[in-house]
């Protein structure tokens, strides 16, 4: 059992290191914890990959419109001249 500077020392350790750790039970994974700063980055990395995903996805659907059509409209709303 864990007294609380053991929680602490562990915390901090966990804080430090920035990787999960994988806490088992009779050999068997339970739990990860994992700093929330590393973890937040992890979140933000798999929300990225999804937003690839789903654009990927709406290509081969064929959805959305031709690259230098959106860009001549782009150009001629922003003014942007070359």
């Amino acid at each position: 059992m864990y007294n609380t500077q053991n929680i602490k020392d562990h915390i901090e350790r966990l804080k430090e290191i920035g990787e999960p750790e994988i806490i088992t039970i009779d050999g068997q994974a339970e739990l990860i914890v994992q700093n929330a700063t590393a973890y937040q980055a992890l979140i933000d990395r798999l929300e990225a990959i999804e937003g690839i995903r789903s654009g990927l996805s709406s290509m081969q659907r064929t959805e959305g419109r031709p690259f230098d059509d959106f860009f001549k409209a782009f150009t001629k709303k922003h003014h942007v001249t070359e």
